[in-house]
C-alpha cells in the first residue's frame, strides 16, 4: 500500500494524514507482506525530544507509518496548513489492533511494564477476547545485555504483532536495534498503555479526550512528575509551532 500521498512534512519529521481505519488497513497489509516494520506516533513531547535527538529523529522518519497521536499535532497541523483531520492515538490504535488480532487470528506479544501489570493486561484481554492468541508476555525490566536474548525469544514465539510498553525514546531505540532480530511483521511502541488497560493509570474522560485535554488530566494525576513535560514542554511546542509558521510565511515572500 503506497501511503506517500498521505505523508506531509512537519517540523523535522513527517506525519501521515491517516484515519484510524486507514491505519488499521495499512497495518493489515504490513502483516500480510511480513517484512519487519516499526510503527510510531508523534505528539508534542516526542517532537520536542526530536529537536535535539538526531538518532530518534532518524528512527521516526524511517517508519512507514507516523500517526498523529496528540491533539497538539492536530493543532500544529492546522496552524501549518497540513491536512491532518483525525488523531490516531497510540492507545486507541493498540486496542483496535487487539480487536483485529482476535478477529483475524494474529498472534500478539506483550512486552513492557511491571510483571504484575503486563500479566494483568494479558488476563484482561484473554477474558474479553476469546479467540485472541497471546504468543508471549514479558515485563520491561532487563539489563542491556539481555536485549538480544529477549528479541530472540520474541522471534521464537512467532507473533504477528509486538507491543512495546516503554517510554520514549527508549522504546524507539530498542525496537530499531532489534527489529531484524525479532523478525516480526509489525512492532509498535505503546508507552504507558499497559498501565491504562490494567487500571494502574486512569485515562481522561471522553469529553476531555474530545477537547484535547488528556495532557491536563495526566498532569493533575501526577503534577510533581509531569509538570516539566506538560507545562514547559507544551510551551516549547507552541513556540516551535509559531516559529515554524513564521518561517514558512517568510519563505513565501
Amino acid at each position: 500500500m503506497d501511503l506517500s500521498h498521505k505523508r506531509f512534512p512537519i517540523f523535522n519529521t513527517f506525519v501521515d494524514a491517516l484515519t484510524m481505519d486507514e491505519t488499521v488497513e495499512a497495518i493489515e497489509e504490513i502483516i500480510r507482506i511480513g517484512k519487519p516494520t516499526q510503527h510510531v506516533v508523534i505528539n508534542a513531547s516526542k517532537i520536542n525530544l526530536m529537536q535535539k535527538d538526531e538518532r530518534l529523529t532518524r528512527i521516526v522518519n524511517e517508519c512507514p507509518i507516523i500517526n498523529a497521536d496528540g491533539a497538539s499535532i492536530l493543532w500544529a497541523a492546522k496552524i501549518l496548513n497540513i491536512p491532518v483531520k483525525e488523531r490516531v492515538t497510540g492507545i486507541d490504535l493498540f486496542l483496535r489492533l487487539i480487536e483485529k488480532a482476535n478477529e483475524k487470528g494474529y498472534r500478539v506479544f506483550l512486552f513492557g511494564a511491571r510483571e504484575e501489570v503486563v500479566n494483568r493486561v494479558a488476563d484482561i484481554f484473554k477474558d474479553k477476547y476469546k479467540n485472541l492468541k497471546i504468543a508471549g508476555v514479558r515485563n520491561g525490566y532487563f539489563s542491556e545485555t539481555e536485549g538480544k536474548t529477549i528479541a530472540e525469544e520474541i522471534r521464537d514465539a512467532k507473533p504477528h504483532m509486538v507491543f512495546v510498553a516503554f517510554s520514549s525514546p527508549k522504546k524507539e531505540y530498542w525496537i530499531k536495534k532489534y527489529l531484524k532480530v525479532m523478525d516480526v511483521p509489525f512492532v509498535m511502541g505503546v508507552g504507558g498503555s499497559f498501565d491504562v488497560v490494567a487500571g494502574v493509570t486512569e485515562r481522561a474522560p471522553l469529553w476531555m479526550q474530545k477537547f484535547g485535554l488528556e495532557w491536563f488530566y495526566r498532569f493533575v494525576q501526577e503534577p510533581g512528575r509531569m509538570w516539566k513535560r506538560y507545562i514547559i514542554g507544551n510551551f516549547k511546542f507552541v513556540c516551535l509551532t509559531i516559529k515554524t509558521r513564521l518561517r514558512k510565511e517568510k519563505n513565501k515572500w
